[in-house]
């Protein structure tokens, strides 16, 4: 099976193509943009496997990936390339619109073109799987958990772009009978992750004695899926999942932000011991704009119909993280030195 999967050098993606790799007798060919959040080194592990191709090209980019789709005559697309930071969108909200909506779009109708002229077998076998998040499903209150049937509610530019995305990969199935599935996550976390997130931005702040910004009370909840589970669960639903339909992917970890900032400090000051208790550097900001108050997925339908469930806990998964990071100073250094150098986004309100 060769597998094109966009957005491959971000982090999710690179997870998913190290996965690939190294579990499957898989080709993958990696598309993506390399935007600032994207990073080669991320598959350095697998750059030099002959099963591996990268192609720099921009999803929105018809000509481009016609050419890629008939080049590589891929058997299934793994749709991952996507802007992904909720405070970037409130900062600059058009290039989610195009990357995310028209982008999807482009890919859409590309796809259907080169599955309109596979014949027989490979027709049949084709699949478009579209990776999309839970965001997508708005703010809970303090008990529920989303289903794969949960109203769609976004409140961000960001989650709105990804849930018009999904609205159109589910069109494109129902008009058009593209093989599609469509998955919806909650927060990854785990190696590589670009330090502007949650989880590296307060490792790396902690690490470096600067203060820890956490959004207005720090009560709002998610729910934590390490990337490789993640990555073993797309594979999963790509290889496994029923066409046309969605399935919810969550991590058992729900946690409020402010208790993961804790087990990051707390974490931190066992391995690494200094005078003051990194808590300390907890600092309490203004809230982000719009910012949904709970996140929790059931995650019942993908263990009961595909037989996947996560490896890691919260408490294993968050201390191998740290220790990553830790071993890893020469990766993210080079980001803190140029791409991002932990500056807080999302300010902007009109």
């Amino acid at each position: 099976m060769k597998i094109i999967v966009t957005g491959g050098a971000g982090f999710i993606g690179s997870a998913v193509i190290r996965h690939i790799i190294s579990q499957t007798d898989h080709e993958v060919v990696n598309v993506d943009k390399l935007t600032y959040a994207a990073n080669l080194e991320t598959l350095e592990s697998v750059s030099g496997d002959a099963r591996y191709v990268f192609e720099q090209v921009d999803i929105c980019d018809f000509e481009a990936m016609t050419r890629i789709f008939n080049q590589h005559q891929p058997d299934a697309i793994m749709h991952l390339a996507a802007e992904s930071h909720v405070d970037r969108s409130i900062d600059g909200s058009k290039v989610f619109m195009e990357t995310n909506v028209m982008g999807t779009y482009t890919l859409l109708e590309v796809a259907r073109g080169y599955w309109n002229e596979l014949e027989n077998d490979r027709k049949e076998a084709f699949r478009f799987h579209h990776i999309s998040t839970d965001e997508v499903y708005g703010s809970l209150g303090p008990t529920g958990l989303f289903t794969e049937t949960t109203p769609y509610q976004p409140n961000s530019p960001y989650s709105s772009s990804k849930a018009a995305s999904d609205h159109l990969v589910r069109a494109w199935h129902h008009t058009y009978g593209l093989p599609v599935v469509t998955s919806n996550c909650s927060n990854n976390y785990g190696l590589y992750q670009f330090p502007e997130k949650l989880v590296p931005l307060m490792i790396l702040n902690a690490l470096e004695g600067k203060p820890l910004p956490v959004y207005g009370k720090g009560d709002n909840v998610r729910d934590w899926l390490h990337v490789e589970d993640h990555a073993s669960a797309l594979y999963t639903i790509m290889t496994k999942g029923r066409l046309g339909e969605t399935y919810n992917v969550g991590g058992n970890a729900e946690k409020q932000n402010i208790e993961v900032v804790h087990a990051i400090c707390d974490t931190l000051d066992e391995m690494i011991p200094t005078d003051k208790p990194r808590r300390e550097l907890i600092t309490y900001v203004t809230d982000r704009p719009g910012h949904d108050q709970r996140y929790a997925i059931d995650a019942t339908k993908i263990k009961n119909e595909l037989g996947w469930e996560p490896s890691h806990t919260f408490e294993t998964g968050f201390k191998e993280t740290i220790q990553w990071y830790l071993d890893n100073k020469s990766w993210w250094q080079k980001i803190r030195d140029g791409k991002y150098s932990g500056e807080r986004l999302g300010l902007k309100t009109g």
